[in-house]
């Protein structure tokens, strides 16, 4: 049973930055193309940033150049740090196996973004 477990998340003004972390138990995650993923409220969970097992990032167009994707595969965890934060980045944000259509493991508990002044 893979776990998953983000942290990392909080209150930051606009403009400011957050880095989360996402801890994925059991080793398949060393050949998992991972994903950041975030819901606001009444809205759908949306893919906002992927890396493969060989560090390949992709991002949506929303947080390119703002979000930036990695991991460290000897840890089993994945980070996203974000920057110049908006506050239309307000949302919880989890991870889980990317593209958007790739079969999915159990959603984690999520981490609260709130970007406001």
């Amino acid at each position: 049973q893979v776990q998953l477990v983000e942290s990392g998340g909080g209150l930051v003004q606009p403009g400011g930055s957050l880095r989360l972390s996402c801890v994925v138990s059991g080793s398949i995650f060393n050949f998992i193309t991972m994903g950041w993923y975030r819901q606001a409220p009444g809205k759908q969970r949306d893919l906002v940033a992927s890396i493969t097992y060989g560090g390949t990032t992709n991002y949506a167009d929303s947080v390119k150049g703002r979000f930036t994707i990695s991991r460290d595969n000897a840890k089993n965890t994945m980070y996203l740090q974000m920057n110049s934060l908006k506050p239309e980045d307000t949302a919880v944000y989890y991870c889980n196996r990317a593209p958007a259509l790739a079969p999915k493991w159990d959603w984690g508990q999520g981490t609260q973004v709130t970007v406001s002044s």
